[in-house]
């Protein structure tokens, strides 16, 4: 992985980029949609935190998933996400994979809803109304101990 603020025509800031290995394929010798939709829940987990400044964060809702083409062993990906709507305890986003090289979209998600938590998972306000692009919002602490204080 590694970050990177470009910007595209859809609006969308691809930060994340991966290489499809051998153990990325499905039976077809193609990037198999599994490891693809694991590799974006993460990446909109992270985004998430960072937006809602809550290591708490939970997966709502990922809307239909649209496969507009594939990826090969070797090719490498970049995944991008942006915020579209800030509720009182959730953050709606949108996803865009691309082929690096070819630019050519491998997949569009329209919503991926997170909702932030508390210590109960019980829905918290996070009381945020627009993106940052900062790490202004990072949690100062550690969720596994409550007592790890984070610079």
């Amino acid at each position: 992985m590694s970050a990177s603020s470009k910007h595209s025509e859809d609006g969308i800031n691809f930060h994340t980029r991966k290489w499809v290995k051998p153990e990325d394929l499905n039976a077809n010798g193609t990037l198999f949609g599994g490891s693809l939709l694991r590799w974006i829940d993460e990446e909109a987990a992270i985004y998430a935190i960072i937006q809602l400044g809550n290591y708490r964060v939970v997966t709502k809702l990922i809307s239909e998933i649209n496969f507009e083409a594939s990826a090969l062993q070797g090719d490498l990906i970049e995944m991008g996400l942006t915020a579209t709507n800030f509720g009182r305890t959730s953050l709606t986003m949108r996803a865009v994979v691309r082929n690096m090289i070819t630019r050519k979209r491998i997949l569009t998600i329209e919503r991926i809803v997170f909702v932030s938590v508390d210590e109960n998972g019980v829905p918290t306000p996070h009381g945020y109304t627009d993106i940052t692009y900062d790490r202004d919002r990072m949690p100062r602490e550690h969720p596994g101990t409550d007592t790890i204080r984070l610079p």
